[in-house]
């Protein structure tokens, strides 16, 4: 199934705009640029949102990334895409600075924003586009390590990755997942 919904992760605010946690966001902004589509806030929907295509739609939460499930029920429900059409890009603290992985299903592995949106669409079977953020080497630095925003080295990593997964929107669309990770998990 193609997907019809693509969700970037991140935290509201100008506070948060930079930090690694909103490389989600970081997604659907390049996303939307590439494809000249205007973002808007939707209340109903609880997000920032775009449309492209005849139904291919953007999202960014306006929730915080804890409670990001709402916003992806909200949409996916209103407009009947399944959780096989969603692909929700957040930061990987397991992945190195600059990688990016496509992967269907599977746990959340702590993110606090995938637990939530497992929880809203009642599933884990989903997409997900993991972009590698690096991790501190200490679990009780992630916090922190989170919400601060990379360094200009990993920044630039972290764009290119961003670039990269944004080269595979056409496979993605289409559904030809095969073909999008081989794209993508080869450099």
């Amino acid at each position: 199934m193609p997907i019809k919904l693509f969700v970037g992760l991140g935290n509201p605010g100008d506070k948060y705009a930079a930090t690694r946690h909103n490389a989600g966001f970081w997604f659907i902004d390049a996303i939307a640029r590439q494809i000249n589509s205007k973002l808007a806030l939707d209340a109903k929907m609880l997000g920032v949102v775009g449309k492209f295509n005849q139904d291919n739609w953007l999202l960014k939460p306006t929730t915080f990334m804890n409670n990001s499930g709402k916003a992806v029920a909200a949409l996916a429900n209103y407009y009947k895409i399944l959780p096989s059409e969603i692909l929700v890009a957040h930061d990987e603290l397991d992945l190195p600075t600059g990688s990016a992985k496509l992967k269907f299903g599977g746990g959340h592995g702590g993110h606090n924003g995938l637990r939530d949106i497992h929880a809203a669409l009642g599933t884990a079977d989903y997409w997900r586009l993991r972009l590698g953020i690096g991790h501190p080497g200490d679990k009780n630095e992630v916090v922190n390590y989170v919400l601060k925003p990379p360094t200009i080295a990993e920044d630039d990593a972290l764009q290119a990755s961003i670039d990269g997964a944004c080269r595979v929107l056409p496979q993605l669309i289409a559904g030809e997942f095969e073909n999008a990770m081989l794209k993508l998990h080869t450099k």
